[in-house]
């Protein structure tokens, strides 16, 4: 049985997306079976983050419409053959859909995966509705700026309403210089106003934002440490968060530090 996991939270513009997408990878290639269901019907776009918008047959709609069967709708990544994308569709037409609807689509998939992620749409409307409600488990993306951490917070209220067992925070976007000069909101403040526990930080990376242009998941960047310690963390329950200050520390940090203020 897998691990139904959502990826949300609550503003938009925090990358819920891309971590979505390189928790997939990450965890795939950990040896895990993984498939990313896209349930932003209408703005989607994890297709084209994971560069599989040309292999795309089938979607969610097809599926809960009867078009066609889950297995044919699935898009295998050649790069990463145990990670699977289910899509969503670009249409509106089907917006209807419901959490049962993909619950359903979900249990027909459950004993095939180890982990099933949905990448939950922006907002608490009936968009989050039917992306939470086949989860057990959630994972709310926040940025270090007051307008994610609020919308967060509400959005861990509202989770109280589903079958959500157990609830992880992933910073997203970190930078280390500005928390080592005291610009940028520290992980600590953060953690006790969210009240859950800490999975993952993510540093800013470029490298990173570079997928949203050509669809390239980078392994090999500075976040790449990152994801890793992610996923294992989501899969060991263990809780060794990665240090966006390392390189920032020391004169040779320092002078990174200014040079970087004045770029």
């Amino acid at each position: 049985m897998a691990r139904k996991i959502v990826v949300t939270s609550g503003k938009g513009g925090v990358g819920k997306t891309t971590i979505c997408a390189n928790l997939g990878v990450y965890l795939s290639r950990l040896g895990f079976r993984v498939v990313i269901i896209d349930a932003d019907i209408g703005l989607n776009n994890l297709d084209v983050i994971m560069g599989l918008e040309r292999q795309i047959v089938f979607d969610i709609t097809d599926v809960v419409s009867g078009k066609c069967r889950v297995r044919q709708a699935l898009v295998q990544n050649q790069n990463y053959p145990s990670l699977y994308l289910l899509p969503s569709s670009h249409s509106y037409a089907y917006s209807k859909i419901t959490g049962e609807h993909l619950k359903n689509v979900v249990d027909i998939i459950d004993h095939s995966f180890d982990y099933i992620l949905i990448d939950c749409p922006a907002g608490v409307e009936a968009g989050f509705q039917r992306a939470v409600y086949p989860a057990n488990e959630a994972l709310i993306v926040v940025t270090p700026h007051l307008s994610s951490i609020r919308d967060a917070d509400k959005v861990i209220g509202l989770l109280s309403e589903y079958n959500i067992e157990s609830k992880g925070l992933v910073i997203n976007r970190m930078r280390g210089d500005l928390l080592l000069s005291g610009e940028m909101i520290n992980i600590e403040s953060i953690v006790k106003a969210m009240g859950i526990s800490l999975l993952g930080v993510i540093p800013e990376d470029d490298n990173v934002s570079k997928m949203s242009v050509d669809g390239r998941i980078m392994t090999d960047c500075e976040s790449a440490r990152a994801f890793t310690l992610l996923a294992e963390n989501i899969h060991n329950g263990s809780r060794k968060i990665y240090d966006c200050t390392y390189k920032y520390r020391g004169l040779v940090g320092y002078l990174k530090r200014s040079i970087k203020r004045h770029v």
